[in-house]
């Protein structure tokens, strides 16, 4: 029965880390492709590119985080570090349960975790020329062109940033 206890709140801990990792990561991605989407739309004016890296002007997602933790049977507290980080607090809708374990009815799992979005490219710098296309030197020494008129053959919005976790982790309260 113990080893039962014991597997109840190691599942329930768990549920509570994947939403609290699912939420903070999904307002990062919507923060990623906002800012792509503005990149794209500045083609013609690399003098913003930088400010766009730097995450200038990103909205703050925490909704989206809330509904994939809801979706992930939680509740979240997130919250949006400008420029370019989510922090969530998950806890899980239901308690760790009855068991064998007496008290364990009224205990919830919590969870932490930290989104980031690092920008994978190096606009170009004031002493660029102004008569050619600018270029963007991204991860691995990957070169774009993107030129304003034909807006084919653009970076994705992973070629730009890269999100990922930065901090997670568990406890029951």
């Amino acid at each position: 029965m113990a080893y039962l206890a014991v597997g109840q709140a190691a599942v329930n801990r768990s549920s509570a880390q994947t939403a609290a990792d699912a939420a903070a990561l999904a307002a990062a991605q919507a923060t990623r492709d906002q800012l792509a989407g503005m990149w794209a739309q500045e083609l013609g004016d690399p003098a913003k590119w930088q400010a766009i890296f730097d995450g200038v002007g990103a909205n703050d997602f925490c909704p989206r985080a809330d509904q994939l933790a809801a979706q992930n049977y939680a509740k979240a507290h997130c919250t949006f570090h400008p420029p370019l980080s989510y922090v969530v607090d998950a806890r899980t809708n239901k308690p760790v349960g009855r068991s064998v374990v007496p008290g364990t009815e009224n205990v919830y799992s919590t969870a932490h975790a930290t989104a980031v979005i690092e920008p994978l490219c190096k606009p170009p710098g004031d002493g660029a020329e102004e008569d050619t296309p600018p270029q963007l030197v991204c991860q691995d020494d990957k070169v774009w062109h993107p030129r304003p008129d034909d807006p084919t053959g653009l970076p994705g919005p992973e070629d730009l940033f890269d999100v990922h976790l930065a901090d997670s982790g568990t406890n029951d309260r």
